[in-house]
């Protein structure tokens, strides 16, 4: 059975460092970008699921999430918002996300939740 392939964009490489590790010790396939545009632009090669962050350098990912729940090709990836915002599940909801997360979280809350999304 192929590994299931995650996109997690966030800013902030020590994140995106944890994550991937956490992540890649679940089993998963883990591509990560800091750069917000690179998720807005995918084309081929998606993910199975987006974990994004709400505020990234250049793009807002509020933007990117509904940009990508109104195209065709990428309306059906489960996409879980991270931040550190006090209002991340009202933004989240709001952006149209299937999920979020506020950080810091725990480990178990992440593995959890990529679980729910990211079963067949």
């Amino acid at each position: 059975m192929p590994k299931k392939k995650i996109l997690v964009a966030d800013d902030d490489p020590a994140i995106l460092d944890a994550i991937q590790i956490m992540l890649e010790d679940a089993g998963y396939d883990v591509v990560t970008s800091v750069n917000g545009e690179t998720v807005y632009k995918m084309e081929k090669s998606f993910p199975d699921l987006l974990l994004l962050d709400i505020w990234m350098s250049g793009m807002d990912g509020r933007d990117i999430c509904r940009y990508l729940k109104n195209q065709e090709v990428t309306c059906n990836i489960p996409i879980i918002m991270i931040s550190a915002n006090k209002d991340t599940d009202k933004m989240a909801k709001d952006a149209g996300a299937n999920d979020f997360l506020a950080k810091p979280f725990q480990m178990n809350d992440l593995l959890e939740k990529v679980a729910k999304y990211t079963k067949s």
